[in-house]
């Protein structure tokens, strides 16, 4: 029997010196059979140039600028696979990340979403000046954020589409959702993926939305309030 087919995702924004890395990795993925899709959040960086430059061997769509969230909808909207997993521009999938995932998907039924643990780096173009100023990256640790995720198709589905409404916070109400929902998660004790540290990231880029955290929590207590109250 074949392997199923999995989806993965870019959402990118202004991303031109990092993109192709990320295609890269995926492409270095020890698992096939795989697509990738490119959702082009209105960039004007030339961004959209390195991605149709691999041609046929990803699927490029371009859309206005919505947000993060409306990215990668469009990417999921797009995909064909059985599994999804999704990328950041600006970070880099280790080789065997989804091979070593859709192990443990295989192998139990009862697990929706595979995480794993994440390794820091900060950008190498970067001069020692501002390399100072931006935190200490994290070496190894378990993060369950989509970014790092294989997931079900049919169990990303019932926890539903990312909010289009945040600017900062996207993953975070996705994942709050997910568990809501009651999805089961297994977080791999490797380092699934090289996650970016540099001058443009979107927690920084998008700094002035950051008030946009607090109605993410929110959200979800007010769910959790409702849910309960209709248990009762």
């Amino acid at each position: 029997m074949s392997n199923p087919l999995v989806s993965v995702m870019i959402g990118v924004y202004n991303a031109r010196p990092y993109l192709a890395e990320a295609i890269d990795s995926v492409f270095a993925q020890t698992y096939r059979p795989l697509e990738l899709i490119v959702a082009d959040d209105g960039s004007d960086d030339g961004s959209g140039d390195v991605a149709l430059s691999y041609g046929d061997a990803l699927t490029y769509i371009r859309q206005d600028r919505g947000g993060n969230g409306a990215a990668r909808n469009t990417a999921v909207g797009a995909a064909r696979g059985d599994f999804f997993a999704f990328l950041d521009a600006d970070d880099r999938f280790v080789r065997d990340k989804l091979e070593r995932q859709m192990a443990v998907l295989a192998g139990d039924p009862n697990v929706d979403m595979v995480f794993g643990h994440v390794a820091e780096f900060v950008s190498p173009e970067l001069d020692d000046e501002t390399k100072a100023r931006l935190r200490r990256p994290v070496a190894d640790a378990p993060w369950a954020a989509p970014n790092l995720m294989l997931i079900r198709r049919e169990a990303f589905f019932r926890a539903g589409l990312f909010s289009t409404d945040f600017r900062v916070g996207v993953t975070v109400d996705w994942y709050a959702r997910a568990i809501e929902q009651g999805l089961q998660k297994y977080v791999l004790p490797q380092v699934v993926l090289e996650r970016r540290i540099h001058t443009a990231n979107n927690g920084i880029r998008e700094r002035e939305s950051r008030s946009q955290y607090v109605r993410v929590r929110k959200a979800s207590m007010d769910r959790r309030r409702l849910q309960q109250a209709g248990e009762q």
